[in-house]
Order: C-alpha cells, then sequence, then structure tokens
C-alpha cells in the first residue's frame, strides 16, 4: 500500500469530521511521507528511508505565497473556511522554517479569514525544541498525538524512525499545561507476527493516567477511516470507543468521539 499522499504545498477545502470545513497546508517534501514516525496505521503509508527526496522542502517564501492566493481566490469566491490545517505528507514540524511559516500563516488568516483557526496535526516528536513548542503554541488548535500507555505499545504501532520513547514524548507534551487537544486512534492487528493492541484494558488505563496527568482542553478518539501499510489492522468499533471517552470524561476533560 503507498498512501495517501499530497502533490500540491495547499489542497483542499475539504469537509473535516474533526476541523469542518478545512484547507490544509503541507510543509513536507511532495509525493513521498517524510515522519519521524513510521505507524502501522497511517493512511500516507511507509515512511521510506532517508533519499534526496526527502529533502526537498518547499521554501517558506513559496509557501506564503501558495496560500496566499488560495485565501485570495477562497475570499473572492465568497467561500467558507472554518480552519487551516499544518497536516500532508508526515510531520509538520519537521520544516526548519516551521516557526517562521507559523507566523506567516497567522497574518494571511488575519487578512483573509479572521475567524478561521489554525490546527497543526503533530506528533509531538520534536515538540523539546523550543522554537518548535512555542510555534505549536500560537495555533488555536495545537493537536498532538498520544495513542498508547506503554513504550513497549508506543514501538509498535508508532514504529519511531528517530530514538524516542514514550517517556520523551510525554515530556515534550507536559511543557503545553494543558493548552492543547490530544488526538487518540486506537487500534489493533498483527505485524510481522505480532500482536498490537492499545485497546487493551491495561493499555487503556495506563493511557488514561497520562491524559489525567496532562489535562489537555480536549481528547478526540477515532479509529482508522483509509487504508493501512500494514495489512492485518483493525477498526475498532464504537462500542469499543465509547467506553473509552466516558472515562475519559470521568476525569473531567471534554472528549470527542468520531467513527
Amino acid at each position: 500500500m503507498n498512501g495517501f499522499l499530497f502533490e500540491q504545498i495547499i489542497f483542499g477545502p475539504v469537509k473535516s469530521r474533526r476541523l469542518g470545513i478545512s484547507l490544509g497546508v503541507n510543509l513536507l517534501p511532495l509525493n513521498i511521507k517524510h515522519c519521524t514516525f513510521n505507524c502501522l496505521y497511517c493512511e500516507c503509508g511507509w515512511t521510506k528511508p532517508k533519499s534526496k527526496e526527502c529533502f526537498t522542502f518547499p521554501g517558506r517564501e513559496d509557501i506564503q505565497k501558495a496560500l496566499e492566493h488560495k485565501l485570495m481566490v477562497m475570499r473572492n469566491k465568497g467561500a467558507m473556511l472554518d480552519t487551516i490545517t499544518f497536516a500532508g505528507n508526515g510531520e509538520p514540524t519537521l520544516h526548519r522554517d516551521f516557526a517562521g511559516i507559523m507566523d506567516d500563516t497567522i497574518a494571511l488568516r488575519d487578512t483573509h479569514y479572521p475567524k478561521a483557526r489554525i490546527a497543526v496535526l503533530s506528533n509531538a516528536s520534536l515538540a523539546g525544541k523550543k522554537s518548535i513548542a512555542e510555534a505549536l503554541m500560537k495555533a488555536d488548535q495545537n493537536i498532538l498525538k498520544l495513542d498508547t500507555g506503554t513504550d513497549e505499545t508506543f514501538q509498535k504501532i508508532n514504529n519511531p524512525r528517530i530514538k524516542i520513547s514514550l517517556e520523551q514524548v510525554l515530556e515534550n507534551l507536559k511543557q503545553f499545561k494543558g493548552q492543547m487537544i490530544i488526538q487518540a486512534l486506537f487500534v489493533r492487528g498483527t505485524y510481522q507476527g505480532v500482536p498490537f493492541d492499545n485497546t487493551t484494558d491495561a493499555e487503556v488505563s495506563a493511557w488514561l493516567g497520562h491524559i489525567d496527568m496532562l489535562r489537555p482542553k480536549l481528547v478526540m478518539i477515532y479509529p482508522i477511516a483509509r487504508a493501512t501499510p500494514a495489512e492485518d489492522v483493525e477498526k475498532v468499533p464504537m462500542e469499543v470507543l465509547q467506553p473509552i471517552a466516558e472515562k475519559v470524561e470521568a476525569l473531567g476533560i471534554p472528549t470527542e468521539v468520531y467513527p
């Protein structure tokens, strides 16, 4: 499975189940996934070994011009827009000018669609860097991934391409002092003969402990929605997801579940 990749810097707008009418901004190389993780469920496919293509990032000025053009066209047509979303072909904070691009995007949003939100979908692996953390804090929706309770399952499911542990990710998340949204994808299956499951009682209990410690503004819970690179990945049904959400809400943390 090659994955669903974006061939442009700006894509959409699309109707998102979480973000409304969302205009995507892809800061990553076009037509190739570039990420710090290699998640078994990623709709973009596998993170391939580094090549020259992996380092061909769109320039900050090109991103600014492409976004400005799209926003002007949309505004002239009277099009609606709820969210400008940093997503695309991998981990957006890998772009060396991420902080500056965030500032450019805020300025363009304020000019053309002042009521729109800015969202970032990130795995938080690089949020230990001060400049990246500060840039993420500027987003209206700082959406960071945490979908396992133990390091063993973290390594299996997220399959990081850099040396990082769940403990390090949690340290990165702590610095936001709750000013974030946690997204959690629950999944189970088998990869290369090894089972994985973040819906077990032990995993969910450990994950809830992390959520209680982090106290995010919101938790988003969802299953896979598209084909996955690993073949034996199971979509977790709502009757499993809903009780997990209820346990989060019992902690006093708002929770949304997406089918």
